[in-house]
């Protein structure tokens, strides 16, 4: 795309243009990119993120969509910085000072947002001294005072960290969209179902009042992360990127939300079928010293997903042959219950009786095509669910 307009006029006529004009689909922004300017990064993509914007821009132009979808790249908030605990202090990173000065220039001639995807999650699980209170919206008992402007949660002073750098720099009316927030509730001590609840509930009461931050008090454009958990994602990052979803895999609400829709709340899918109640085990009479444990359990989980498995996590408490057990269980559901997914040698077993533990659930996987062509369960069609994304955009 940055090194090609054909490229980009191809690309907005097949994925926007045919769906806004044909499908009636209601398509407002393109995304190039995403978190491009990660330090992790090491500037690998500082040099095409702007003239892939331009080339999207012109394509959207030439397509007669100018003024009607506008072009955007989603940043991660370590684009800015402040140089004390004052939203009042933030600037761009000084070592891409001068490209965000460019591409806010860019955004600003076309009457485009700033993406920015901000977590305060990241800032508890990078920071164990971090302030627990601050990250969520019941009121921290220490808030920050910023020339008159108070700061009880880290999400407005990190928004407006990112106001203040856009003013020092000419461009202070600069719409902003936080293209994702959210809280993950698996994968980490601080990842669990009641804090993600406390974060995503206070987060929509504020956006469903038309609450803003102190430097930009009226209503915000949002969109919450994520949808539904991704069981293949990196976990670079850390375990908990596997587990933003607002819904399980088998689209049911992890818990209750109220987003302001007039169910007051998620609402379940249904027709979902899953497969047999089995579930692959450590065999009770496996033996754990045996040298084929660990390859097996490190298999396994290269190749399912054990990201619940830790300190502080759902199934952080569960003994070694537990462990072990949903190790086997994960890479068993993984594969459909083909029965080859249950031959670790010497170790595993084919159970009826449910061994999970508490709030430690061993996972059936849902029916799929694929698991009826290896004949596992009852015969049937792939069943599709269909999810209304929340699109949090005040009208």
């Amino acid at each position: 795309m940055a090194n090609s307009l054909q490229a980009a006029e191809k690309w907005v006529s097949k994925n926007v243009s045919a769906h806004v004009s044909s499908g009636g689909v209601d398509i407002r922004y393109v995304a190039v990119g995403n978190e491009p300017f990660l330090a992790t990064y090491n500037g690998t993509f500082e040099s095409t993120t702007l003239p892939a914007l331009q080339n999207i821009q012109s394509a959207l132009v030439k397509n007669g969509l100018g003024n009607v979808v506008k072009v955007t790249v989603p940043l991660n908030a370590d684009v800015y910085q402040s140089s004390s605990d004052k939203p009042s202090d933030g600037d761009f990173r000084t070592d891409i000072h001068d490209l965000m000065v460019q591409i806010v220039k860019f955004l600003s001639q076309n009457n485009a947002p700033f993406t920015v995807n901000i977590y305060p999650f990241i800032s508890l699980y990078a920071d164990p001294n971090f302030p627990v209170d601050y990250a969520f919206f019941n009121g921290f008992q220490s808030p920050i005072n910023d020339n008159g402007k108070i700061y009880d949660n880290v999400f407005d002073a990190n928004h407006d960290t990112l106001v203040w750098a856009l003013q020092k720099n000419g461009f202070g009316n600069l719409p902003i969209v936080v293209g994702e927030i959210g809280w993950p509730t698996d994968g980490d001590r601080n990842g669990n179902l009641q804090y993600a609840q406390r974060f995503n509930q206070g987060f929509m009461s504020r956006y469903i009042a038309g609450k803003g931050t102190p430097m930009r008090p009226g209503p915000m454009d949002a969109y919450l992360f994520s949808l539904i958990d991704e069981d293949s994602k990196s976990i670079q990052p850390g375990n908990f990127e596997r587990h933003w979803g607002l819904f399980y895999y088998d689209g049911q609400p992890k818990y209750q939300l109220n987003i302001g829709t007039r169910t007051n709340g998620l609402v379940g899918a249904t027709g979902v079928a899953c497969l047999p109640k089995k579930w692959c085990i450590l065999k009770p009479t496996a033996n754990l010293n045996s040298d084929q444990v660990a390859p097996s359990v490190s298999y396994a989980c290269q190749n399912a997903d054990c990201t619940s498995l830790g300190y502080g996590t759902s199934c952080g408490n569960l003994d070694v042959q537990g462990n072990i057990s949903y190790a086997f269980n994960s890479y068993y559901q993984v594969n459909d219950q083909i029965d080859s997914a249950c031959k670790f040698p010497g170790l595993s077993i084919v159970t009826d009786k449910d061994p999970s533990v508490g709030d430690c659930k061993f996972k059936i996987m849902i029916q799929t095509d694929s698991a009826s062509l290896y004949g596992n369960g009852k015969i049937g069609s792939l069943a599709i669910v269909f999810f209304v994304l929340l699109f949090l955009n005040p009208m």
